[in-house]
């Protein structure tokens, strides 16, 4: 946009190089609402007539009746949403759209469209973060008796059952439904009305736009308003956690679904095969769920680089947070509803799980915890057992003598489903199956999806 002050467009490099409206078409829905609001409270205050005010909301819903058609034209010489919406109302109702843009600038203009716009991708995410917990509780029910080895270091460490397992990816997840709606709250407030960088001499009134659009509130310093990206760094960060998350979980298939370990097997929906290898069956849905981790972390890396040398007010620099922010929404979303059809469609090999559960040494702790309820201390128990396992990986033995117990209470511990319900504060099966209720009705149930 170069109006007025100059004799001469800009450079076809330099247009090129500064439009946005490859990427910030995506907020079309929010700059459509927030001129119906406008528009409206210039009426009420006064600065437009009732016909403006008719004839450009007449254009407001012709525009979006076009753009849910998919019969909008976008335009790089008009350089971003903004002017384009402009464009289209004086195409449809003349001058009246040349006083929609009273007592607003862009700057203020494209903070309150990224906030209208994060307030429907939280919705959107928190929803399918609910449908990808309830997936891993619906997991865990069917599987609540399967007993698997726990790890450590990648080690194997203690029997646990699959369900607490699962159950360890819900709380994370839940966890991040908080931190998601957390942002969007913060960011639930109107830069609107804060103008350029000093508001305006013109009588309008900022909180009945806030209110009309379904803001909070108003943030009361203008500089601040229209040059504040944090809510744009802290919903991108909850994102960049969630794709850590994901990852992790992501590796856990990965593993599990090899030879080596065998646990589990993803169905034909969510693996391909070998362009070479006839037998290859790849888990790349959990390997680009691992990978898609790194541009979300890479996104809220440059959020915060983009930021940190900037002088106030408002720079143009801030036009390059919307393509971060949108892949990485974009990215997450995607796996989330990814990882939502691994969980639906997973076989769960409970037979491999049980036996490599059987390895006496995942029993070492409880064998050395029963020597402390015969009164020997922890240290000096927890040496004994540590002898008797080296003594039986020397001789290639599965027994274990332990001086204090006999072989008969020695073989009654060594036992993976009795060591499971002994452990009634952790992986006891009644204590997961109450988990599991209570992740799918109660945790995820009880909370809303609005941001």
């Amino acid at each position: 946009m170069w109006g007025g002050r100059f004799d001469a467009p800009p450079d076809p490099r330099v247009q090129r190089f500064t439009e946005s409206i490859s990427f910030d078409w995506r907020l079309l829905d929010a700059d459509l609402r927030v001129a119906d609001a406008h528009a409206a409270m210039l009426r009420a205050r006064g600065l437009i007539s009732a016909k403006d005010l008719a004839a450009i909301r007449r254009g407001v819903a012709s525009i979006r009746r076009d753009g849910e058609a998919r019969k909008l034209v976008f335009d790089e010489s008009l350089e971003d949403i903004h002017t384009h919406v402009e464009h289209w109302l004086r195409e449809r109702v003349g001058a009246a759209a040349d006083k929609l843009h009273t007592a607003r600038s862009r700057n203020d203009l494209v903070s309150t469209d990224l906030r209208l716009w994060m307030q429907d991708a939280a919705t959107a995410l928190l929803a399918e973060l609910r449908a990808l917990v309830r997936s891993l509780a619906k997991l865990a029910a069917r599987n609540v008796d399967a007993i698997m080895p726990g790890y450590t270091h990648l080690q194997r460490a203690q029997p646990v059952t699959f369900a607490h397992v699962v159950l360890g990816y819900a709380e994370m997840l839940l966890r991040d439904r908080e931190r998601i709606r957390d942002a969007a709250g913060r960011a639930n407030r109107s830069p609107l009305g804060a103008g350029a960088i000093a508001g305006t001499t013109l009588p309008i009134t900022r909180a009945s736009t806030a209110r009309a659009l379904g803001f909070s509130g108003t943030l009361e310093n203008s500089i601040d308003a229209v040059s504040d990206r944090d809510f744009v760094a802290e919903f991108v960060g909850a994102l960049a956690i969630l794709a850590v998350h994901l990852s992790r979980i992501g590796e856990d298939l990965v593993l599990w679904s090899t030879t080596e370990f065998g646990f589990v097997a993803m169905s034909d929906a969510v693996t391909t095969g070998s362009s070479l290898m006839p037998q290859k069956r790849n888990p790349d849905v959990a390997e680009l769920v691992r990978g898609k981790a790194a541009r979300v972390i890479g996104a809220h890396v440059a959020l915060l680089t983009l930021q940190k040398g900037l002088p106030l007010a408002y720079n143009r620099d801030l036009q390059e947070d919307k393509e971060a922010c949108f892949d990485a929404f974009d990215s997450t979303l995607a796996s989330v509803e990814c990882l939502q059809v691994v969980f639906e469609s997973l076989t769960v090999r409970v037979d491999r799980m049980r036996d490599a559960a059987r390895d006496p040494a995942l029993l070492a702790t409880d064998l050395a915890e029963a020597l402390v309820l015969r009164g020997v201390p922890f240290r000096k128990a927890h040496e004994t057992v540590g002898r008797a396992v080296r003594t039986a990986e020397t001789g290639r033995s599965t027994r274990f003598a332990v001086p204090g117990l006999t072989a008969s209470e020695v073989d009654v511990i060594l036992d993976p489903a009795r060591s499971v319900r002994r452990r009634h504060l952790a992986t006891s099966i009644d204590r997961v199956r109450g988990l599991v209720a209570r992740e799918s009705e109660w945790r995820v149930g009880a909370r809303s999806d609005k941001a």
